[in-house]
């Protein structure tokens, strides 16, 4: 059996219909109870618990062979991140408690960057999680492309893409949720001891540029490139409804710094299939543009 957290969304939904598609047992660990009758009718057993309660989460994962943690993001955290720490001590107190044979974490890239930010949330969870004597794998996921989803009105009704991430020509390493999803279930199927770091990009690295261009061809119209100048993020986020924009400042500031990527430019990491052309047409597809 295995125990699937986040399972509503892409990622998680992705894994699930993975391993269920190779007809294997799927708990699917759920918030919402409206949400189980879905999960049972593609044949998964279904159990409710919260990320931040750990005698519920115990339970999820009681006799499971492995299991898949996707904490929840918190993209405006208070300062020492302590919305991540309690869903962090939750899932680890969990863990001690079920024993499961094996674990997949979803991190992220930049969980060892050298300075704190937003993605500081999935360093507290590697150091907490690495250190239970349980065989854990962490994987490590580049920028999701899907991230794309936010410019999509801009594109399609100014015909603009204002980017965060710069130069506009840099390639950054990236990667479609479908590929991530997959990747875990391929991950929770494998057997290995200890703990171990999988990092995960897609077939090539993307820049600002290949994204408008991604645009423009799905939207059959030119989109031109907008870099949006650091000194206004803070006005941008705060306007946006962010308390505390620092740690996504620094988290943009890493990629674009070059502080946060994987090691040797991601030679060793594992590759996936989709590319962001297609995970802009169908963004744009779902839009009704």
């Amino acid at each position: 059996m295995y125990a699937i957290t986040g399972i509503t969304g892409k990622v998680g939904g992705a894994l699930a219909r993975s391993l269920l598609a190779d007809h294997l047992p799927v708990r699917a660990v759920l918030r919402d109870v409206a949400k189980a009758a879905e999960w049972r009718a593609r044949g998964c057993e279904a159990a409710i618990a919260e990320m931040d309660d750990a005698a519920s989460l115990a339970a999820a994962f009681t006799d499971a062979e492995g299991v898949f943690i996707l904490p929840p993001s918190e993209f405006d955290p208070e300062p020492g991140f302590p919305e991540a720490r309690r869903v962090i001590d939750a899932v680890t107190e969990a863990l001690i408690l079920a024993r499961p044979a094996k674990v997949v974490c979803l991190s992220t890239i930049g969980a060892d960057a050298p300075h704190e930010n937003l993605l500081t949330q999935r360093t507290l969870l590697e150091k907490a999680v690495g250190g239970l004597g349980l065989p854990v794998t962490f994987l490590r996921p580049g920028w999701f492309m899907e991230n794309a989803q936010w410019d999509v009105p801009a594109a399609r009704d100014e015909g603009v893409l204002r980017s965060f991430l710069q130069p506009a020509d840099k390639p950054f390493p990236m990667i479609a949720t479908q590929d991530v999803g997959c990747t875990a279930a391929a991950l929770l199927r494998e057997d290995w001891s200890g703990t171990r770091i999988v990092e995960l990009e897609g077939p090539a690295r993307v820049s600002p540029n290949d994204i408008a261009r991604a645009f423009a061809a799905a939207l059959g119209h030119p989109v031109s490139m907008e870099i949006v100048l650091r000194e206004t993020w803070k006005d941008i986020f705060r306007a946006q409804g962010a308390r505390n924009p620092q740690p996504r400042i620094r988290m943009i500031d890493g990629f674009n710094e070059g502080w946060i990527d994987f090691a040797n430019e991601g030679r060793a990491a594992r590759k996936g299939t989709t590319t962001v052309e297609i995970v802009i047409a169908d963004l744009v597809k779902a839009s009704g543009g």
